[in-house]
């Protein structure tokens, strides 16, 4: 049976190279997409990155840009030579940041003339409740600030955003079809939440109009990591 694998991103939240490998070797053409966050990339570099495209896979580069906007978009400019498929930055850097990260990644793939990645924002970290989210003062509830975030986003160029699967069915009310919605915090039933508060199982977060489900835990850490993987694509095939 083929399945659409599309929409799934398995996050390589490992502290080696060779168990991240191992894992991609276990999962084989099961998966198509994975994400590379800090603590992977800070370990194994440029090395992840090479041995993914050998593999055929497409990139998730999770690293949060967020600075001063020179300093992003020259950032910016580097990891879009890497070949990655998808890059994403801080939406609270403001629209100044924003603009000219996207403009950084068009410019730099339009030089090296290959085919630009996607850029999207951050909103708010799945892994906040409400006790944590009222800390910082935001004026607006965790939901509006984080469509008034997706709005901001669009609005300066950029591709999509990462947003929990609770606030996906907003985002997508108000952004349109085409905009990505890339969404962490996806526990299929019975999983442990670990750090993830605002969270909804694969299904739901497809349903709430989430483009791509990113999930960790769930698959690197079970018995076994093929079975996770398919029940999670069987979940949302047909979505």
């Amino acid at each position: 049976m083929e399945i659409n694998n599309e929409k799934l991103i398995v996050a390589l939240d490992f502290s080696n190279l060779q168990e991240a490998q191992q894992c991609v070797h276990e999962l084989g053409d099961l998966v198509q997409w994975y994400k590379v966050g800090m603590e992977l990339f800070y370990v194994a570099g440029t090395d992840i990155i090479e041995f993914l495209k050998k593999e055929n896979k497409k990139v998730f580069l999770d690293l949060k840009l967020q600075d001063i906007p020179n300093t992003v978009a020259n950032a910016l400019k580097v990891l879009t030579a890497l070949g990655v498929d998808m890059i994403n930055v801080h939406a609270v850097g403001g629209r100044t940041m924003l603009t000219e990260a996207s403009n950084a990644v068009h410019s730099k793939a339009d030089e090296l003339g290959i085919k630009k990645p996607k850029l999207i924002a951050v909103t708010i970290l799945t892994s906040m409740d409400k006790v944590e989210y009222e800390e910082i003062n935001y004026k607006n509830p965790v939901s509006q600030q984080v469509v008034d975030l997706a709005k901001l986003t669009q609005s300066s160029g950029l591709d999509g955003v990462v947003a929990s699967p609770q606030e996906a069915k907003d985002i997508r009310s108000v952004c349109g079809k085409d905009f990505l919605i890339v969404t962490p915090g996806v526990r299929p039933l019975g999983s442990v939440l670990n750090d993830q508060t605002r969270v909804a199982t694969p299904l739901k977060a497809i349903q709430n109009g989430a483009t791509q489900i990113v999930v960790g835990r769930p698959i690197i850490k079970a018995a076994d990591r093929r079975a996770a993987a398919l029940n999670i694509l069987k979940e949302i095939e047909n979505l």
